[in-house]
């Protein structure tokens, strides 16, 4: 068995062209969809991934702001200015680029956030409004592999799924979107036993330890459906996942590519989320 590709590209950019036309006719109507983005720092990968979502939005026809201060700025220059942003009703979205310098205190600046503007979906009150199955900003990567997921024609709905990883950014709602679409959910860490075996059972893998090639084939129930959210800089310089692609690939019956696979979809919820906050804007207006 050879796994088909689920290519997260190309299917962003068909999601992106959706995004861009709803966007076009909010503008037309008198509200163009806004991200305001903050960066504290001069970390190369968080420059990079703002890079992107500022060139994504502009490209959907978003208007975007920008703000940066220096890896020594002080929490209250940033909590003043995530206060203006919320004040701000020409701003629909605001995301803060984690990590943030050890002087902050992340949990703090991330529920600063009007809840209404999270386009993250890391504040509290909308990851509480997701446990209770109730609409709200859904954390933009396991969004992502739920659009994946659709997409590519996979059956959750009394599926087997093990997610590998349990952080408030990917493992914990990725668990709680697949439960909420009728999956019966394993969630896996650093503590479980027997986590091969776990594996073994499932008929879809969602991987997001931040372990290079941590699932191997021999780890898969034959045809598994295998969602890589891992990105890893090996020694040589070359990005890989979680999941070790070619003995894996070899097992699932659909796997994502590191890179091009689940990265791609991560901007794109963001930019969903961020024209639904300005649709409700409109709609409140």
């Amino acid at each position: 068995m050879t796994a088909r590709i689920l290519d997260g590209k190309a299917i962003a950019e068909q999601v992106r062209e959706d995004i861009a036309l709803k966007a076009a006719q909010l503008t037309a109507q008198g509200t163009q969809p806004c991200l305001a983005v903050i960066l504290v720092g001069s970390d190369p990968a968080s420059a990079v991934y703002v890079r992107n979502k500022v060139a994504a939005c502009e490209k959907a026809g978003f208007r975007s702001l920008k703000f940066e201060y220096a890896a020594d700025a002080q929490p209250e220059t940033v909590l003043a200015k995530i206060a203006e942003l919320n004040a701000d009703a020409s701003v629909h979205g605001i995301l803060v680029q984690l990590p943030l310098p050890k002087q902050f205190d992340e949990e703090a600046v991330l529920e600063a956030i009007d809840p209404a503007k999270d386009v993250d979906g890391f504040h509290a009150e909308n990851f509480g409004m997701l446990l209770q199955g109730r609409e709200s900003f859904y954390p933009c990567t396991p969004w992502g592999v739920m659009k994946m997921l659709e997409v590519g024609g996979v059956q959750v709905q009394g599926a087997d799924a093990v997610v590998i990883g349990r952080s408030n950014i990917v493992g914990k709602p990725m668990a709680v979107m697949l439960l909420s679409a009728g999956a019966t959910v394993t969630v896996c860490h650093s503590k479980t036993k027997d986590l091969a075996g776990h594996v073994k059972r499932a008929d879809i893998v969602v991987a997001a330890v931040g372990r290079p090639n941590f699932v191997t084939g021999d780890m898969l129930k034959p045809g598994a459906v295998v969602i890589d959210v891992g990105i890893n800089r090996l020694p040589s310089g070359k990005l890989c996942g979680d999941v070790d692609f070619e003995s894996a690939s070899q097992v699932a019956s659909l796997i994502t590519p590191v890179p091009g696979g689940v990265g791609p979809m991560t901007i794109t919820m963001l930019l969903g989320n961020t024209l639904l906050a300005a649709q409700r804007a409109a709609a409140k207006a």
